[in-house]
């Protein structure tokens, strides 16, 4: 029997790499889900290839023109997300990939944890914000949950049939991205074409921002910190250009375990949805010279001074990491149209957790979505008015 698979945010590069993945095995796999926003050009290839049936169009320009298209056609096209409930009523799904990008994601992940047995999550957004709206969901619907950014990935496989209790220290690399050499009197100079220019991976913009500025591994942080029940003081981040060695998890028994692969997301991705070798990966050989010089190094707090927030984050849960995401989205989107300097995407960050209106929400656990999608509403117009 096939199994039954849903791709939110199928056009993206993760989205991308499940596609090219699932091709290789079309004959196992059926597709009852696809999502995008603008790029319908790259969905209508997909629907093709898998002959899908439902697909979401956030985006209503290009919703009505693929309506159109399609409106002789089998298939189903929506323009929301709310649509999900429709559309599987009381169906169960295999595995659902949510590889959405930012708080737009958290409403889908919501909606679709009850008619699927496991969801891989790639969307941090969600899981930073909404975690605890999420793991309720996880348990009352007893669905399978996997994390696929490869830093958690990595963790989640070094700990399985582990208790959190057992670990002593979990440390989440880093490449350093495109700036870790540059001399930190350069940086004021820095335009968003070399910031997005990433050593290591292909990935999309708000992300190769995101690991320029470092504010990805304060994200990876606070994930791993909720996803695997830690203190912050239990996780820490190692620099290591190589992006070779994705975690290190030292457990209280005296062993360390690392976990390495190459820079190619496809294997978190293809070990999500194939679990315990039920299919074998073509993968590249074991680097000695990477090996055996893997070089690792604390982060320069001088370049990359967004890390100093991890020491000013609330050791619960709260609504406080909804204003941290809100704000660096709203900035990444600022410098890339060049009306702020890559620089004051952490100071203004910095800037921001101080300030009283603000902080109090440290002390705000979130109640539902609502809670979450009003305060990024919220802090997205309060950093727009920010002055630098």
């Amino acid at each position: 029997m096939k199994k039954k698979i849903v791709i939110l945010g199928s056009t993206g590069s993760i989205g991308k790499t499940l596609i090219n993945i699932l091709k290789k095995d079309n004959k196992n796999f059926e597709i009852l889900l696809l999502t995008a926003n603008k790029n319908i050009k790259e969905l209508f290839k997909q629907v093709k290839i898998f002959n899908v049936k439902n697909i979401i169009i956030t985006d209503r320009e290009k919703f009505l023109i693929s309506k159109k298209l399609f409106e002789n056609k089998n298939i189903k096209v929506f323009n929301n997300f709310e649509s999900i409930n429709s559309i599987f009523k009381n169906q169960k799904i295999d595995y659902v990939m949510n590889s959405l990008v930012g708080i737009i994601g958290l409403k889908p992940t919501l909606n679709i944890i009850k008619f699927t047995k496991k969801i891989a999550i790639a969307n941090k957004e969600s899981i930073i914000c909404g975690w605890s709206l999420i793991k309720a969901e996880l348990n009352t619907n007893k669905t399978e949950f996997i994390p696929v950014d490869s830093e958690h990935f990595s963790i989640w496989s070094l700990m399985q049939n582990v208790k959190s209790r057992d670990v002593e220290k979990i440390y989440i690399t880093a490449s350093g991205g495109p700036f870790n050499s540059l001399p930190l009197n350069k940086f004021k100079k820095i335009t968003p074409k070399t910031a997005l220019k990433h050593p290591s991976w292909k990935m999309g913009n708000k992300i190769s921002i995101d690991s320029a500025t470092m504010i990805n591994k304060v994200f990876e942080v606070i994930e791993a910190k909720k996803i695997f029940k830690l203190e912050f003081n239990k996780i820490e981040i190692l620099v290591h250009p190589r992006s070779y060695v994705h975690a290190i998890v030292k457990f209280k028994n005296g062993l360390t375990k690392i976990l390495i692969h190459e820079t190619d997301m496809t294997i978190p991705i293809f070990n999500s949805i194939y679990e315990n070798f039920q299919k074998t990966i073509l993968s590249k050989k074991i680097n000695l010279n990477i090996l055996n010089d893997l070089s690792f190094n604390l982060i320069n707090i001088k370049k990359f001074p967004a890390v100093k927030i991890l020491k000013k984050l609330p050791k619960l849960d709260s609504l406080f990491e909804t204003i941290l995401v809100s704000a660096n989205d709203q900035l990444v989107n600022m410098f890339l149209k060049k009306k702020i300097r890559f620089i004051d995407i952490s100071i203004i960050l910095l800037k921001l957790i101080k300030l009283k209106e603000l902080t109090k929400y440290k002390s705000i656990k979130p109640k539902n979505l609502n809670d979450i999608l009003k305060l990024h509403d919220y802090v997205s117009l309060k950093i727009k008015a920010l002055s630098v």
